[in-house]
């Protein structure tokens, strides 16, 4: 069972989040949050797999709250998905450093938003190559980050291949497919990737390949 947790300050839009997935059987909604404050305080008490939680909310905004549910060691089974009116931008963006998983636009269609909870919960980025894009056009224009390099020499030569063609938004079949190896052996080399550069998930994972120069954005127009 896939627990979630809805965080948004218009009720309508919780209550017709609510609706569409409590009739799955695999997901159960645990709680409803009107602010960053009070989901916060939630996603503590209950735990939940995922947390959709809204950029912009009064008290405490989606940003921050997505910042204190990732740096708690308590949390980390929590993946966070940011939800927004207006697609990508750099609020986006800040919430995705900040250790989102990755974002919905709130005009969803009910198919998408099932598909989103699933792969959040499992732990994958809801990022798209078109968004990938967007992110690395954005990292074209900034320096590396000071100390971003921080355990990269832990990682094997097949370890950085293989997030390297994650920050260009491929799936495991894809690396698999470039790198001439099974699909599980390309998610192995991922998920020790991931826990040697403490990242959460892959779209954290992104982040910090182009942060700190592993993908580089002059490589992937």
């Amino acid at each position: 069972m896939i627990r979630v947790l809805l965080v948004d300050d218009q009720p309508l839009l919780r209550s017709g989040f609510r609706a569409l997935l409590d009739i799955e059987d695999d997901i159960e909604v645990v709680g409803e949050a009107a602010d960053g404050q009070e989901g916060l305080a939630l996603t503590r008490e209950l735990l939940p797999d995922v947390a959709l939680i809204d950029i912009q909310m009064p008290v405490v905004d989606g940003i921050e709250a997505t910042r204190l549910i990732a740096a708690d060691p308590a949390l980390a089974q929590t993946h966070v998905v940011i939800l927004t009116n207006y697609g990508f931008d750099e609020y986006v963006f800040d919430a995705l450093r900040a250790g989102a998983a990755g974002f919905l636009v709130k005009d969803i269609v009910p198919e998408d938003l099932l598909h989103a909870v699933r792969v959040a919960a499992r732990g994958d980025a809801l990022l798209s190559p078109s968004i990938t894009r967007k992110l690395i056009n954005r990292y074209v224009t900034l320096p590396l980050r000071t100390g971003a390099e921080t355990g990269l020499e832990e990682l094997t030569n097949r370890e950085r291949e293989a997030v390297a063609l994650v920050a260009q938004g491929l799936s495991n079949d894809q690396i698999a497919d470039r790198m001439v190896i099974s699909p599980l052996t390309a998610k192995t080399h991922i998920n020790r990737a991931m826990a040697k550069l403490h990242a959460r998930d892959r779209a954290q994972l992104v982040v910090l390949a182009y942060e700190s120069g592993l993908a580089t954005p002059r490589n992937h127009p």
